[in-house]
């Protein structure tokens, strides 16, 4: 179930929400998927580490001139060249390990390619987050522990999202959320010290930034890989699990399409605009296969009609998988690829293609044009399955000679014979495949079904010579198309609105620190009006009255009346309050809009990529796992408003100098690691 109760007496750092974990998350569920993303977890680890010792050991060789040390240095590169090589197969296996997510009540069916989750490393927002409300919007950001707390709980439960709807909508609420964190936390002027790291899913590379776009651009790719593996859990003996699996492919390639339009300059390697193109491919492509399905389900009578329709069924599924499979062999794609999915998509089109043939030779050898039959509408079926007619033959012709049809039916069993065994030896390419037995079970049962259709038409006595069949033109009644779900637009409520109206109490908005003003009534005046949407503003601002004396301005936004915060209300309700004003009077506060022309250019956001040698750094890298305490953090004093100006400033300088190792040169050892993208391709890529 999605919900857990966790039992009394067992303390956990999990999310929970009122004893139960939050819906669409189940950290502690111990199935094959989340074995699987753990392992995944553990290799990542490793290559980061051994990113590390690559850097380090190159800054050496930079550094050194001592030809004795270089020697050693260029050996443990190797070393650490060789080491990478073994976890990114390692990272391949995981890739490939497909079993895991079929459903386990399926014994017939082809198996499907499911995307992985990407990896993160935990966030810390306490601090930075309470810095900012304390120098930003001049509050104590203690206040807003709970609120900050929620929000990490929300993130550490994305980690692990149930493989259903509702873990792609806990997915879509956590997104939902950045969006009021970006605008309240995120200033384009300023960097506010947290970084978000994540993995890429096929390198295991980590990219690090401090704005929220690899956050955002991360959690829509594992929207788009949690659909992949709801369509790949489907039963799709029924159709109601045909429906689902059709469905959640369809938004598969939606979200990811959403996310290649969105996110352009996204610098992870699985998130690349010519990834993303090859991943939408491939979920359509599976939404077909199991649109093709869904038709082959209550059976395919052997009848002429049918048996055309089912061929070009079967080659259209077939032309979706070679057009996936070229986009896995282009260059920038096929290293990283895993050999699993590119030898699956050869494999399936050489399968469909084969099936498609043994339709089309089935109904011309085991149907012949009788008197009863329609001449017209057999040959119009029959001329739209070819693009040219064979030996160039109309198609009644074909239709009318038995020993024509005979001859044409014999060419594309020899096809789908020789497309059948193509696929076996692919099959055998793959040892990942060989753990797949349902796979070998289907590819021998097709082969040895087309083999005794021929033998049954073979005479012993022919020694005619087989023409070619040609191809079969690909056609389906319902193509496979993009969904986008509205789990990618979940509303949610902004958890700091207590902050105020976005429209005002944004980080790019700049204003005075709360000023106390008294205000007494003079002849039953207060001396002003007030205007606008929460919160409201001053206006019509009597200069000589008691308010304008304690230094009330026009424009100024009323915050608060008394003890009562009223950043959210309008008009009316302030004018309620301000009315029960005595003669003793009462306090407001009120804060003036700042100039924001003023302020300094945006800096350049942080970005490090282990796969992109002139922009990584070792500062994301630089946080040990094991040593996050939160206790033994020091917190700085916290300054007065008045000086956070120069805070930002030397905080800005501090935070984004960062040390930049330039690995432009020609590198010194003999090969670099295959797998990870070097700089000499990463133009090509976004």
């Amino acid at each position: 179930m999605t919900d857990t109760l966790i039992p009394n007496g067992i303390k956990t750092d999990v999310p929970v929400e009122n004893g139960y974990f939050k819906k669409g998350c189940n950290p502690f569920a111990q199935t094959g998927r989340s074995k699987l993303q753990n392992e995944r977890a553990l290799v990542n680890q490793q290559i980061i580490k051994q990113m590390r010792m690559r850097a380090g050991a190159e800054n050496l060789l930079k550094a050194t001139s001592n030809n004795k040390v270089r020697e050693q240095v260029i050996l443990e590169l190797s070393y650490v060249n060789s080491d990478l090589q073994l976890l990114m197969e390692q990272l391949e296996g995981l890739n490939s390990s497909v079993e895991v997510y079929q459903n386990v009540q399926e014994t017939s069916s082809i198996p499907l390619i499911p995307l992985g989750l990407k990896e993160t490393k935990e966030v810390d927002f306490s601090v930075p987050l309470k810095d900012f409300i304390l120098e930003h919007y001049s509050e104590d950001g203690s206040n807003f522990q709970d609120q900050i707390d929620d929000l990490m709980d929300l993130r550490q439960a994305c980690r692990t999202p149930s493989r259903n709807e509702s873990g792609v909508e806990l997915l879509g609420k956590y997104l939902g959320q950045l969006s009021f964190l970006e605008t309240r936390f995120f200033s384009p002027t300023r960097q506010i010290g947290i970084f978000f790291t994540w993995y890429d899913s096929f390198t295991g590379v980590p990219v690090c930034q401090q704005n929220l776009s690899l956050e955002k651009a991360s959690l829509v790719f594992n929207m788009a890989a949690l659909y992949s593996q709801v369509g790949t859990r489907s039963n799709r003996q029924t159709q109601a699990g045909l429906e689902e699996a059709i469905t959640a492919f369809q938004k598969s390639a939606g979200v990811l399409h959403y996310l290649k339009e969105t996110f352009t300059h996204t610098p992870s390697y699985d998130m690349s605009p010519a990834m993303l193109s090859m991943l939408i491919r491939l979920m359509l492509a599976q939404a077909q296969e199991c649109l093709f399905e869904q038709i082959a389900l209550p059976g395919i009578r052997n009848e002429f009609f049918n048996l055309l329709k089912m061929a070009q069924e079967a080659a259209k599924v077939a032309e979706t998988y070679s057009q996936v499979y070229q986009s896995m062999t282009q260059n920038h794609i096929k290293d990283n690829v895993p050999f699993f999915w590119t030898t699956m998509c050869q494999l399936k089109t050489s399968h469909y293609k084969s099936l498609a043939h043994y339709f089309v030779s089935t109904a011309l050898l085991d149907h012949q044009l009788s008197p009863s039959d329609d001449e017209d509408k057999q040959e119009k079926a029959l001329s739209q399955v070819y693009d040219t007619m064979p030996d160039l033959h109309s198609p009644l012709d074909i239709l009318k000679n038995k020993e024509e049809r005979r001859r044409i039916g014999k060419a594309h069993l020899q096809r789908a014979i020789m497309g059948h065994e193509e696929a076996i030896r692919t099959h055998a390419l793959c040892r990942h495949l060989h753990k797949l037995d349902i796979m070998s079970d289907i590819l021998q049962a097709s082969h040895k079904r087309s083999l005794a259709k021929f033998e049954q038409y073979d005479k012993e006595d022919e020694f005619t010579d087989y023409m070619i069949a040609p191809d079969i033109v690909s056609k389906t009644d319902k193509k496979a198309e993009m969904e986008l779900p509205a789990a990618t637009k979940v509303k949610v409520t902004d958890l700091f609105q207590r902050l105020g109206p976005l429209s005002v109490f944004s980080a790019k908005q700049r204003w005075t620190a709360p000023r106390t003003i008294r205000l007494k009534l003079q002849d039953r005046d207060l001396g002003f009006t007030l205007k606008g949407e929460p919160p409201v503003q001053i206006q019509s601002l009597n200069p000589h009255c008691f308010a304008a004396a304690e230094g009330l301005r026009e424009g100024d936004y009323l915050v608060a009346v008394g003890d009562t915060d009223c950043k959210w209300m309008g008009v009316s309700d302030v004018m309620k309050l301000l009315k029960e004003v005595d003669e003793k009077g009462v306090d407001i506060k009120v804060v003036s809009m700042l100039d924001n022309s003023s302020q300094p250019m945006p800096t350049k956001s942080a970005t490090y990529s282990g796969g992109l040698p002139k922009t990584y750094s070792m500062i994301c890298l630089a946080h040990n796992e094991d040593e996050k305490n939160p206790k033994a953090r020091k917190v700085a004093k916290k300054p007065s408003f008045l000086s956070w100006g120069l805070k930002n400033k030397l905080k800005s300088s501090s935070t984004l100098s960062l040390p930049n190792a330039d690995y432009s040169g020609a590198q010194p050892w003999n090969r670099p690691c295959p797998t990870f993208p070097g700089s000499s391709n990463d133009s090509a890529l976004y």
